[in-house]
């Protein structure tokens, strides 16, 4: 019972919670969509379904982090701007728009009794704003700015997300990626 074993648990979880919720996936659907022994997952998350969540946050909000700094790096905001959507227009597309955020999932879901859930969420959702904010900053924008900037394009990318799913449809995305950027070439960004 390795590690690779844990790390598929959480991998499917991220999957699962992002097509079914948080609520809508057990740990039977974890065992058997990533192929873990049976007695596996009381082994790796004693604590239960709330731990495993919290890591698949966790996983997730590393996952597309690492996304949004690679996209930054250049010192565009408009492509960290298409690099943070492109990643969702793609998974919105690929699941036939059963797929959303893993986090907004377990976020929405999250109730008093694991308030570790949504700790894990605002610091993903944080980690984001703060990897856009640093690009934006080296773009040249006001740091104080930046920040406001990059909750704003959190916010609505991920509020983008929701409505693709509810329309079945990625114009939402794409209107919000389009005005984003428009926003960004308004303040001289990447420019």
């Amino acid at each position: 019972m390795g590690t690779d074993s844990r790390e598929r648990m959480v991998r499917s979880a991220v999957y699962l919670f992002r097509e079914r919720g948080y609520s809508g996936t057990g740990f039977r659907d974890v065992i058997a969509h990533s192929g873990a022994p049976r007695g596996s997952i009381y082994h790796h998350f004693p604590d239960g379904k709330a731990q495993l969540a919290e890591e698949a946050v966790r996983y997730a909000g590393e996952f597309l982090n690492a996304g949004i700094l690679a996209a930054t790096e250049g010192g565009d905001a408009a492509s960290a701007v298409d690099a943070f959507v492109g990643w969702w227009r793609q998974v919105l597309i690929k699941s036939g728009f059963r797929a959303g955020c893993p986090i907004v999932a377990v976020t929405v879901e999250s109730n008093d009794d694991a308030p570790q859930l949504a700790a894990a969420a605002a610091a993903a959702f944080d980690r984001w704003q703060d990897t856009l904010a640093t690009g934006l900053g080296n773009a040249g924008v006001p740091d104080d700015r930046a920040a406001r900037l990059a909750r704003l394009i959190v916010a609505a990318v991920e509020g983008a997300t929701i409505l693709c799913r509810a329309h079945r449809d990625v114009a939402p995305l794409d209107d919000v990626v389009k005005e984003l950027k428009f926003y960004c070439a308004d303040l001289g960004v990447g420019r």
